[in-house]
Protein backbone atom coordinates (compact mmCIF):
# COMPACT_ATOMS: atom_id res chain seq x y z
CA UNK A 1 0.00 0.00 0.00
CA UNK A 2 2.82 2.41 0.90
CA UNK A 3 4.60 1.51 -2.33
CA UNK A 4 1.50 2.26 -4.41
CA UNK A 5 1.04 5.57 -2.59
CA UNK A 6 4.68 6.54 -3.22
CA UNK A 7 4.32 5.58 -6.88
CA UNK A 8 1.20 7.77 -7.20
CA UNK A 9 2.93 10.71 -5.54
CA UNK A 10 5.95 10.19 -7.80
CA UNK A 11 3.76 10.19 -10.91
CA UNK A 12 1.97 13.36 -9.81
CA UNK A 13 5.32 15.08 -9.23
CA UNK A 14 6.57 13.96 -12.64
CA UNK A 15 3.43 15.29 -14.35
CA UNK A 16 3.70 18.57 -12.44
CA UNK A 17 7.34 19.14 -13.40
CA UNK A 18 6.67 18.15 -17.01
CA UNK A 19 3.77 20.61 -17.14
CA UNK A 20 5.88 23.34 -15.54
CA UNK A 21 8.72 22.72 -18.01
CA UNK A 22 6.29 22.88 -20.94
CA UNK A 23 4.87 26.17 -19.65
CA UNK A 24 8.36 27.67 -19.31
CA UNK A 25 9.23 26.65 -22.88
CA UNK A 26 5.89 27.97 -24.17
CA UNK A 27 6.27 31.26 -22.33
CA UNK A 28 9.93 32.04 -22.96
CA UNK A 29 10.98 30.23 -26.13
CA UNK A 30 8.48 28.74 -28.58
CA UNK A 31 4.72 28.42 -28.80
CA UNK A 32 2.92 26.23 -31.36
CA UNK A 33 0.17 27.72 -33.50
CA UNK A 34 -2.04 26.38 -36.26
CA UNK A 35 -3.36 28.24 -39.30
CA UNK A 36 -7.17 28.22 -39.45
CA UNK A 37 -7.76 30.48 -42.48
CA UNK A 38 -6.39 31.32 -45.91
CA UNK A 39 -5.45 34.95 -45.18
CA UNK A 40 -1.70 34.22 -45.46
CA UNK A 41 -1.78 32.13 -48.66
CA UNK A 42 0.62 31.45 -50.37
CA UNK A 43 3.06 31.70 -47.43
CA UNK A 44 0.92 29.86 -44.88
CA UNK A 45 -1.85 27.40 -45.67
CA UNK A 46 -4.85 26.14 -43.74
CA UNK A 47 -3.56 23.12 -41.81
CA UNK A 48 -0.03 24.44 -41.27
CA UNK A 49 1.38 24.01 -37.76
CA UNK A 50 4.18 26.36 -36.82
CA UNK A 51 6.43 27.49 -34.01
CA UNK A 52 6.44 31.14 -32.96
CA UNK A 53 9.50 32.44 -31.13
CA UNK A 54 8.40 34.29 -28.00
CA UNK A 55 11.80 35.93 -27.41
CA UNK A 56 11.98 37.69 -30.81
CA UNK A 57 10.21 40.85 -29.65
CA UNK A 58 10.60 40.53 -25.89
CA UNK A 59 7.79 39.73 -23.46
CA UNK A 60 4.50 41.32 -22.48
CA UNK A 61 1.39 40.11 -20.64
CA UNK A 62 0.34 38.39 -23.86
CA UNK A 63 3.45 36.20 -23.74
CA UNK A 64 2.21 34.42 -20.63
CA UNK A 65 -0.57 31.81 -20.56
CA UNK A 66 -3.89 33.21 -19.28
CA UNK A 67 -2.47 36.74 -19.68
CA UNK A 68 -2.02 37.81 -16.04
CA UNK A 69 -1.52 41.56 -15.76
CA UNK A 70 1.94 41.37 -14.23
CA UNK A 71 4.18 42.94 -16.90
CA UNK A 72 3.52 46.68 -16.98
CA UNK A 73 6.06 47.40 -19.70
CA UNK A 74 7.46 45.03 -22.32
CA UNK A 75 10.73 43.49 -21.11
CA UNK A 76 13.78 42.45 -23.14
CA UNK A 77 12.27 44.50 -25.95
CA UNK A 78 13.35 43.85 -29.52
CA UNK A 79 11.66 45.66 -32.37
CA UNK A 80 10.28 43.82 -35.41
CA UNK A 81 11.38 44.41 -38.97
CA UNK A 82 9.34 45.06 -42.07
CA UNK A 83 8.45 41.77 -43.64
CA UNK A 84 8.31 39.77 -40.39
CA UNK A 85 5.34 37.44 -40.00
CA UNK A 86 4.05 37.98 -36.48
CA UNK A 87 1.37 36.57 -34.21
CA UNK A 88 -0.46 39.29 -32.29
CA UNK A 89 -3.51 39.81 -30.14
CA UNK A 90 -6.34 41.50 -31.99
CA UNK A 91 -6.65 45.05 -30.58
CA UNK A 92 -10.45 44.90 -30.54
CA UNK A 93 -10.49 41.50 -28.79
CA UNK A 94 -7.27 40.56 -27.05
CA UNK A 95 -8.45 36.99 -26.52
CA UNK A 96 -8.04 36.36 -30.26
CA UNK A 97 -4.70 35.59 -31.95
CA UNK A 98 -4.05 36.83 -35.50
CA UNK A 99 -1.09 36.20 -37.77
CA UNK A 100 -0.10 38.68 -40.49
CA UNK A 101 2.94 40.24 -42.11
CA UNK A 102 4.35 43.49 -40.74
CA UNK A 103 4.48 45.95 -43.64
CA UNK A 104 4.49 49.25 -41.74
CA UNK A 105 6.65 50.44 -38.84
CA UNK A 106 5.94 53.40 -36.54
CA UNK A 107 5.92 56.62 -38.56
CA UNK A 108 5.51 54.89 -41.94
CA UNK A 109 2.95 56.10 -44.45
CA UNK A 110 1.02 53.22 -46.01
CA UNK A 111 -1.48 53.14 -48.85
CA UNK A 112 -2.79 50.58 -51.32
CA UNK A 113 -3.62 51.79 -54.84
CA UNK A 114 -4.97 49.36 -57.45
CA UNK A 115 -3.69 46.47 -55.36
CA UNK A 116 -0.14 47.87 -55.16
CA UNK A 117 1.38 48.62 -51.76
CA UNK A 118 2.78 52.16 -51.41
CA UNK A 119 5.33 52.62 -48.61
CA UNK A 120 6.40 56.16 -47.72
CA UNK A 121 5.38 57.42 -51.15
CA UNK A 122 7.14 54.68 -53.11
CA UNK A 123 5.38 51.80 -54.86
CA UNK A 124 6.88 48.49 -53.78
CA UNK A 125 8.43 46.46 -56.57
CA UNK A 126 6.07 43.68 -57.61
CA UNK A 127 6.98 40.94 -60.11
CA UNK A 128 4.88 38.14 -61.59
CA UNK A 129 5.95 34.73 -60.32
CA UNK A 130 4.89 31.17 -61.06
CA UNK A 131 1.27 30.29 -60.45
CA UNK A 132 0.51 28.88 -57.02
CA UNK A 133 -1.60 25.75 -56.45
CA UNK A 134 -3.30 24.92 -53.17
CA UNK A 135 -6.19 22.77 -51.94
CA UNK A 136 -9.24 24.74 -50.81
CA UNK A 137 -11.71 23.84 -48.04
CA UNK A 138 -13.69 21.58 -50.39
CA UNK A 139 -10.63 19.56 -51.37
CA UNK A 140 -10.38 21.10 -54.85
CA UNK A 141 -6.99 22.16 -56.24
CA UNK A 142 -6.98 25.88 -56.99
CA UNK A 143 -4.44 27.57 -59.28
CA UNK A 144 -3.92 31.29 -58.68
CA UNK A 145 -1.52 33.95 -60.00
CA UNK A 146 1.34 34.72 -57.65
CA UNK A 147 3.54 37.79 -57.28
CA UNK A 148 6.86 38.49 -55.60
CA UNK A 149 6.76 41.64 -53.49
CA UNK A 150 9.93 43.44 -52.40
CA UNK A 151 10.23 45.25 -49.06
CA UNK A 152 13.75 46.64 -48.94
CA UNK A 153 16.11 43.69 -49.29
CA UNK A 154 13.41 41.21 -48.33
CA UNK A 155 11.00 39.50 -50.69
CA UNK A 156 7.88 37.43 -50.17
CA UNK A 157 5.09 36.03 -52.30
CA UNK A 158 1.53 37.32 -52.35
CA UNK A 159 -1.65 36.54 -54.25
CA UNK A 160 -4.10 39.19 -55.47
CA UNK A 161 -6.74 37.61 -57.68
CA UNK A 162 -9.74 39.95 -57.69
CA UNK A 163 -9.19 43.41 -59.26
CA UNK A 164 -10.50 46.30 -57.17
CA UNK A 165 -11.49 44.16 -54.19
CA UNK A 166 -12.39 46.07 -51.03
CA UNK A 167 -8.79 46.31 -49.82
CA UNK A 168 -7.19 47.18 -53.17
CA UNK A 169 -7.68 50.94 -52.81
CA UNK A 170 -7.33 52.55 -49.41
CA UNK A 171 -6.84 55.86 -47.68
CA UNK A 172 -3.38 57.02 -46.68
CA UNK A 173 -2.44 55.63 -43.27
CA UNK A 174 0.25 57.05 -40.98
CA UNK A 175 1.35 54.42 -38.46
CA UNK A 176 1.32 55.87 -34.93
CA UNK A 177 4.28 55.62 -32.58
CA UNK A 178 4.39 52.26 -30.85
CA UNK A 179 2.16 50.59 -33.45
CA UNK A 180 2.52 48.43 -36.57
CA UNK A 181 0.61 47.98 -39.83
CA UNK A 182 -0.19 44.36 -40.66
CA UNK A 183 -1.34 42.79 -43.93
CA UNK A 184 -2.09 39.27 -45.09
CA UNK A 185 -0.32 37.82 -48.12
CA UNK A 186 -3.71 36.85 -49.56
CA UNK A 187 -4.64 40.43 -50.33
CA UNK A 188 -8.25 39.66 -51.34
CA UNK A 189 -9.04 37.58 -48.29
CA UNK A 190 -7.36 39.10 -45.26
CA UNK A 191 -8.90 41.09 -42.43
CA UNK A 192 -5.95 43.27 -41.44
CA UNK A 193 -4.81 46.82 -40.68
CA UNK A 194 -6.44 48.16 -43.84
CA UNK A 195 -9.74 47.82 -42.02
CA UNK A 196 -9.56 50.22 -39.10
CA UNK A 197 -12.82 49.32 -37.38
CA UNK A 198 -11.96 45.61 -37.27
CA UNK A 199 -8.17 45.42 -36.89
CA UNK A 200 -6.43 48.75 -37.41
CA UNK A 201 -2.97 49.57 -36.10
CA UNK A 202 -1.48 46.92 -33.82
CA UNK A 203 0.19 48.12 -30.59
CA UNK A 204 3.69 46.84 -29.88
CA UNK A 205 2.47 45.33 -26.60
CA UNK A 206 0.06 43.08 -28.56
CA UNK A 207 2.84 41.25 -30.42
CA UNK A 208 3.15 37.65 -29.22
CA UNK A 209 6.07 36.47 -31.32
CA UNK A 210 7.60 35.88 -34.73
CA UNK A 211 6.60 32.94 -36.94
CA UNK A 212 9.76 30.91 -37.50
CA UNK A 213 9.27 27.39 -38.86
CA UNK A 214 6.59 24.93 -39.95
CA UNK A 215 6.80 21.69 -38.00
CA UNK A 216 3.75 19.97 -39.51
CA UNK A 217 1.21 20.48 -42.28
CA UNK A 218 -1.92 18.63 -43.41
CA UNK A 219 -3.81 19.29 -46.63
CA UNK A 220 -7.33 18.68 -45.38
CA UNK A 221 -9.45 20.13 -42.62
CA UNK A 222 -8.95 17.15 -40.39
CA UNK A 223 -7.61 16.83 -36.88
CA UNK A 224 -3.89 16.34 -36.43
CA UNK A 225 -4.78 13.53 -34.00
CA UNK A 226 -6.18 11.30 -36.77
CA UNK A 227 -2.83 9.58 -37.18
CA UNK A 228 -4.23 6.87 -39.44
CA UNK A 229 -4.96 9.51 -42.11
CA UNK A 230 -1.50 11.08 -42.10
CA UNK A 231 -0.07 9.34 -45.18
CA UNK A 232 -2.66 10.99 -47.46
CA UNK A 233 -2.99 14.24 -45.49
CA UNK A 234 0.58 15.36 -44.83
CA UNK A 235 2.19 18.03 -46.99
CA UNK A 236 5.64 16.47 -46.76
CA UNK A 237 7.38 19.29 -48.67
CA UNK A 238 6.33 21.85 -46.03
CA UNK A 239 7.62 20.07 -42.92
CA UNK A 240 10.50 21.98 -41.27
CA UNK A 241 10.16 24.75 -43.84
CA UNK A 242 11.48 28.12 -42.65
CA UNK A 243 8.88 30.85 -42.77
CA UNK A 244 9.77 34.06 -44.59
Amino acid sequence: MIKEKNTLIGNIKMIFWAFLFAMVIRTTLFQPFTIPSGSMIPTLLVGDYLFVSKYSYGYSDYSIPFNPKIIKKRIFSKYPKRGDIAVFRLPSNTKVDYIKRIVGLPGDEIQVINGKLILNGKKLRLEKSNNFTYTDRTGVNVIVPQYEEYIGKNTHNIIDIIPNSRGDNTQLYTVPEGHYFMMGDNRDNSLDSRFMSQVGYVPYKNLVGKAEILFFSINKEESIWKVWQWPSMIRWNRILMKIK
